[in-house]
């Protein structure tokens, strides 16, 4: 995944709760590879809340709150919506997380119609989410930023535990997008003196940030500044704060 994408921080969540992750098309599919690893099945287009609908009706009443189905928001207005509302027909007990970065990321940022444009960037009416999954017969619907990390793993830990549909919607937009970019912030930078080399920031799967052995021997994180985009993702997950605040 791209450096600052926020993406990124939902699946080093659902890997500290042990979720069990059908995942779906985009970009977000990459969340299956190491270091996040939090991708179980990805089967076709859509299919990750009914994969999800299927599991639940499999395991046991404590695995089914387990399950969390990941989609992103223009996959599931294209194939999704049925899905959950399939979900939420058959009494299913799992979550759903709808990644949406307002924009259409992996085949090259068009628009979609939660994204408030049309393809040729004319405004448009922009399709609400939460309304939408209420319409659907879900009850619970949270709205979490993803930048925020243990705001967010609180959330799906939360929703999780419920014995029914809920559905998490992770809003920032994507880094790349091509209409009112994201405002790019300064490298951080690591202090090598408090860095213990317990590579946490490593588990992110950032590119940005890489491992050095300094003269002395030593493990330690270091930020690359041309790849930083200061979303400040390892600074939260950084238990010895040898990660910088981001400069203003």
């Amino acid at each position: 995944m791209c450096p600052g994408c926020p993406h990124r921080s939902v699946f080093h969540a659902l890997n500290r709760l042990k979720a069990f992750v059908t995942g779906d098309i985009g970009c977000y599919t990459l969340g299956f590879m190491e270091p996040l690893a939090a991708m179980d099945t990805c089967i076709c287009m859509g299919a990750s809340i009914g994969n999800a609908t299927g599991l639940s009706k499999l395991l046991s009443s404590e695995e089914q709150r387990q399950v969390v189905a990941v989609i992103g928001d223009s996959t599931f207005l294209h194939t999704g919506i049925n899905g959950l509302m399939d979900m939420v027909y058959n009494s299913s007990s799992s979550t759903v997380v709808i990644l949406d970065n307002r924009i259409t990321a992996m085949t090259g940022r068009q628009e979609n119609p939660s994204s408030g444009y049309t393809l040729m960037g004319a405004d448009s009416y922009r399709v609400d989410l939460e309304q939408l999954c209420r319409a659907v017969g879900v009850q619970h619907v949270k709205v979490v930023d993803p930048y925020q990390v243990a705001a967010t793993r609180q959330v799906l830990k939360e929703e999780m535990e419920r014995p029914e549909v809920s559905v998490v919607i992770a809003r920032r937009p994507c880094m790349l997008v091509k209409r009112d970019p994201v405002a790019r912030k300064p490298a951080v930078t690591v202090d090598i003196d408090r860095c213990t080399g317990c590579r946490a920031c490593l588990k992110l799967g950032c590119p940005a940030i890489e491992w050095r052995t300094t003269t002395e021997g030593k493990g330690v994180a270091h930020i690359n500044s041309l790849f930083c985009v200061g979303c400040g993702l390892c600074n939260q997950v950084c238990n010895v704060d040898a990660i910088g605040d981001i400069n203003e």
